[in-house]
């Protein structure tokens, strides 16, 4: 299962993770860490050395009550950055975006996959998509940043979840994208109270079995935080790795994650574990 994205192969013959790169002010782990270009230039070039198969950078926090940024704010902020990384990186970019003007000038400045939380919903978003051909995954979310943690409700998270994502799998072959670069994220945390978490990563294995590759979001999150009696998004480390290693034994093919080297060493203890 290898995955052309623009000129540079993501191989998800197993578990790969992708590093996130947050060049936001109020990103909920790390915002303000990367604003500046040097800063995130580093970030990017250690998490590749730690082992990150693919970097993710994102210009518009979606944390719980963020606050929507200006397209050109949000271009000001990736694409310099995205410039930079595809001269000396030598892996896949992605760009973590909505807006379908953020996608174009994101490919053109070399990102390679495109991560929208909102599965290419937003106006042009699944039009641009289909004329840059670049893998996309499309994320699960009930509700939009600002509110979707205030009520969300679910008949069967599984079962809501999993139709969802099939209804926009099914846009995209429609709008002309091939099958062969559609990824899926269940979207943990976003519009889902701990139980609905909890029960997407223990039945993670159904959304698999709708036969695209699976994206895992768990880093560092919430969930993770009331599991752990409150501890902050500073003290999840192990139970991010725990949760993890469970969502790729369930058969996610890629884990987004702030602490690469960590997730990279427990990848590489689950893979000798599903290949035997």
């Amino acid at each position: 299962m290898i995955i052309r994205c623009a000129n540079l192969d993501l191989d998800l013959n197993q578990p790969r993770v992708m590093g996130i790169l947050n060049v936001t002010p109020d990103s909920f782990s790390d915002g303000g860490k990367f604003i500046k270009q040097s800063n995130a230039l580093e970030h990017a070039v250690r998490m590749v050395d730690e082992g990150a198969a693919i970097i993710d950078v994102g210009g518009e926090s979606t944390r719980p009550g963020a606050r929507s940024v200006s397209l050109q704010q949000e271009l000001d902020r990736v694409i310099p950055v995205i410039e930079a990384l595809a001269c000396e990186l030598p892996v896949p970019i992605s760009i973590d975006t909505s807006k379908p003007e953020v996608m174009r000038e994101a490919a053109i400045a070399g990102a390679g996959m495109i991560n929208d939380v909102c599965a290419l919903t937003a106006e042009g978003a699944i039009e641009a998509a289909s004329e840059l051909q670049l893998p996309v995954c499309l994320m699960h979310m009930q509700g939009e940043p600002r509110s979707m943690q205030q009520r969300p409700h679910y008949d069967d998270v599984v079962e809501d979840v999993s139709d969802y994502l099939q209804q926009r799998t099914q846009a995209c072959l429609a709008a002309g994208i091939s099958g062969q670069h559609i990824l899926l994220d269940p979207g943990f945390g976003f519009g889902k109270k701990l139980s609905h978490n909890i029960r997407l990563l223990k039945n993670l294995n159904v959304i698999v079995k709708l036969g695209y590759p699976l994206l895992a979001g768990i880093s560092r999150k919430n969930m993770i935080g009331q599991i752990l009696d409150g501890r902050g998004a500073d003290q999840r480390l192990y139970g991010s790795l725990a949760a993890a290693v469970i969502a790729a034994m369930k058969g996610a093919s890629i884990l987004r994650v702030h602490d690469v080297r960590a997730t990279v060493d427990a990848m590489r203890v689950t893979t000798a574990v599903i290949q035997q």
